[in-house]
């Protein structure tokens, strides 16, 4: 994504991966469109595709369904003199997926998709889409199951993206105690039961690490039954109702953006 400052890099080994013999067409390519260009959509994706060094990406994500200052102090984080985030508040979010439509019709975005869409975002959003998203990618996990949307995606045919799925830095949510007693049960690592309840869902999990061994580990992935699955629904049903949900990843951007536990 241009946000993390990866694409020069990625770029580079995509370029060697193609002198060795790997086909673009076996390569999937997912980049997001930042949030100081969502007025600017084929602006940031050609911004995206020179660093990568592609003619188009597979999948573009909207990466968060907020503007903020395209003519700010800062092409990324732009702010206001007293330090807060530089936000255009009379925008709306349904205008940046216009744009992705037509990127999506020029074939640079071969599908596209959005990130942090709250179920109400997205109730906003579908009766204005010409094409329905075909991602949404969002904070997932045992202590934030955010069941409302992905209930919503698979009625509506959006396939779900999980980041954060250990619950970011440090892995918080592998000290969790059913985590742990279904590891324990399984002889596996509390990193994959927390991948495998994704593939149970039916979703995409996106773990991040720079560490080849636990690169390696996160191929691993057990089935989990309806029982190890409610253990984990259990768990986060009592969050639920403690109003304990736990998300790691929300940056301060002053949005409301519907989500239930950050009203």
């Amino acid at each position: 994504a241009y946000c993390y400052g990866n694409e020069a890099e990625v770029g580079q080994g995509l370029k060697e991966a193609f002198a060795a013999g790997v086909k673009r067409e076996d390569v999937f390519v997912v980049t997001k469109v930042w949030a100081t260009y969502n007025t600017r959509v084929a602006e940031g994706l050609e911004k995206s595709l020179q660093s990568l060094g592609l003619e188009y990406v597979d999948l573009l994500l909207i990466h968060w369904p907020v503007l903020l200052n395209p003519k700010g102090n800062d092409d990324k984080f732009p702010t206001l003199p007293d330090g807060s985030r530089d936000i255009i508040r009379d925008w709306n979010h349904v205008e940046a997926w216009k744009q992705m439509e037509q990127v999506f019709a020029s074939g640079k975005a071969k599908a596209i998709g959005v990130c942090n869409y709250s179920k109400k975002y997205l109730e906003e959003l579908l009766p204005h889409a010409k094409v329905v998203p075909a991602v949404n990618q969002i904070e997932n996990h045992p202590s934030l199951p955010q069941q409302e949307i992905v209930d919503l995606c698979n009625q509506k045919g959006i396939h779900v993206m999980a980041y954060s799925p250990l619950g970011s830095t440090g892995g918080p949510m592998m000290s969790a105690a059913p985590v742990v007693k279904l590891a324990e049960k399984k002889g596996v690592s509390p990193s994959t039961i927390l991948l495998s309840y994704h593939v149970a869902r039916g979703s995409t999990v996106l773990p991040k690490s720079v560490t080849p061994a636990r690169i390696k580990a996160n191929l691993e992935i057990v089935k989990l039954d309806a029982d190890d699955m409610k253990v984990l629904t259990d768990y986060s049903d009592d969050l639920t109702n403690k109003g304990e949900l736990k998300r790691y990843v929300y940056p301060p951007f002053g949005i409301n953006f519907g989500f239930p536990d950050k009203q």
